[in-house]
């Protein structure tokens, strides 16, 4: 398989490699490179992956990823060979990875970035690079909250600019020991024996739970919805399914994505629950409301 390497370390002069998680948060934290004027030897490294979704059984084996494919397919639709082939662009790009080029991997406290960091840390197992982790969530928290204003970064793509710039020029946590490497290898090989679809944080760990784990509470909003239209003698009784999926995405303290939200919805009109009109081949395109919204 050809190696696609990043260009910078086809060039030589590589200062870090930084690996995050989203393609926003990429391009966030390259901006932060340019203006601290480093970004021709700090490089980013991303994977597009939502790792809180989804199988990640076997993954670290062609066998697991063929199965992640097939269950992405279903969110997806037409998009999964575009993550295909960033998922296997990422992994050969870590796989170049010099071996005296320092990694540092940005998360925050969501099952997502926390998923991924233990995934990334066992294909990373066999190199003897220093690697850091920086947990942004616990960042943002010493540097920027101040008495009476409080506010917990959910996701690293919530960081402007400035703010990355700042806690990544205070200075960076410790370079991770061997025996933290191993715990997290570990910790990864547990959550590969699991065949859940669905995972979140709770408690500082990662909690596999039920793919209909958000059913109840989708479903609770559009009765909310539905309800208040009632109250205020409204013809229009179905509501956009974008607009359900963005109050239920707004009001969730994890990181799961649109998608899989969406999907959740469609597997909800199929069996009955919800009614829709229009079409479903995006969220946009189609209108849901509850069959029974006062059961």
């Amino acid at each position: 398989m050809k190696i696609d390497k990043l260009k910078i370390i086809e060039k030589g002069g590589v200062q870090n490699i930084h690996i995050v998680f989203g393609a926003s948060t990429a391009g966030t934290l390259k901006m932060a490179l340019r203006k601290m004027k480093v970004n021709q030897v700090e490089k980013v490294l991303s994977f597009w992956e939502m790792f809180s979704i989804g199988p990640v059984w076997m993954l670290h084996k062609k066998i697991g990823q063929e199965a992640r494919l097939d269950w992405m397919k279903q969110i997806y639709h037409d998009e999964q060979e575009d993550f295909q082939h960033a998922f296997h662009k990422s992994m050969n790009q870590m796989s170049a990875i010099p071996e005296d080029v320092p990694i540092i991997i940005w998360v925050a406290e969501n099952a997502h970035e926390q998923t991924g960091l233990r995934f990334v840390l066992h294909a990373l197992s066999n190199k003897p690079n220093e690697i850091t982790v920086i947990n942004a969530t616990k960042a943002y928290e010493e540097y920027f909250n101040r008495p009476g204003i409080k506010y917990t970064v959910l996701h690293t793509g919530e960081i402007s600019a400035e703010q990355w710039k700042v806690i990544y020029e205070q200075g960076t946590d410790q370079i991770l020991s061997e025996h933290e490497r191993k715990e997290y290898e570990k910790e990864w090989l547990v959550l590969a024996e699991t065949k859940e679809t669905l995972r979140i944080w709770r408690k500082e760990k990662i909690k596999s739970v039920r793919e209909d784990y958000y059913d109840q509470y989708i479903m609770n909003l559009a009765k909310k919805y539905q309800i208040e239209r009632e109250r205020e003698q409204e013809s229009e009784e179905f509501m956009k399914s974008a607009r359900l999926i963005g109050e239920a995405l707004g009001h969730l303290d994890q990181c799961v994505g649109d998608g899989f939200l969406e999907y959740r919805l469609r597997k909800l009109i199929e069996k009955g629950i919800f009614e829709m009109e229009g079409n479903l081949k995006g969220m946009r395109f189609y209108s849901v409301r509850l069959v029974n919204p006062f059961h």
